[in-house]
């Protein structure tokens, strides 16, 4: 089965009131993979970091800056709980999202998360880009990452799916995830089961 034969109608379908859930470290790709995958399934787009600045007025930054990291936290649960409300669409999370138990259990109730799973040295190339970062702005990123990296991946791994994000272009990536989706929502006619949510 190729991305390209997947039936997207039946795929959302099947998907019902549930939002797509991307998690993952930053740099992995959820906002930029999340765009062509809403864009692919006929779904809304949307970024959690976007809409909490939206709510506060202010930067991701602006909010780690002036008032630290466990408000911004608090925050990040109530806008996420918020938008899993407003499925389906595909919902692109910051990287410590999936670490608040709360925000977990709400995506398992309202959602299909998918870790975008990516090495240190693609996370770190792209986040290179960008110097917007709060959690890197220190002397030694690289060692901020590989420390969050050993931190979060046993958590990331809980997610109901991972897909590879790969040094390859963004669509390949998103053909991974339609037939990961696919594997886990429909049933072939062939009688092959679809995942469980513990695979």
């Amino acid at each position: 089965m190729t991305a390209q034969s997947v039936d997207r109608a039946r795929l959302v379908q099947a998907l019902g009131r549930r939002s797509i859930v991307l998690v993952g470290i930053m740099g992995c790709g959820k906002s930029t993979v999340g765009k062509r995958l809403a864009h692919r399934l006929g779904l809304e787009f949307v970024d959690a970091d976007s809409e909490i600045e939206r709510a506060a007025n202010m930067t991701v930054s602006e909010i780690f800056a002036e008032h630290g990291e466990d408000y911004f936290r608090s925050g990040e649960e109530r806008v996420i709980a918020r938008l899993l409300r407003e499925g389906p669409q595909v919902l692109a999370t910051g990287g410590g999202a999936f670490m608040s138990e709360a925000t977990r259990a709400a995506i398992t109730e309202q959602g299909l998360s998918i870790w975008l799973k990516v090495d240190l040295e693609t996370a770190m190339a792209r986040v290179r880009r960008r110097a917007t970062r709060p959690l890197l702005q220190n002397p030694d990123p690289e060692m901020t990452m590989r420390k969050l990296l050993a931190e979060r991946e046993p958590v990331y791994a809980r997610a109901a799916m991972t897909v590879r994000s790969r040094d390859v272009p963004h669509e390949a990536v998103v053909d991974q995830i339609v037939l990961t989706l696919a594997d886990h929502l429909l049933q072939d006619v062939g009688g092959a089961i679809s995942k469980t949510s513990n695979s």
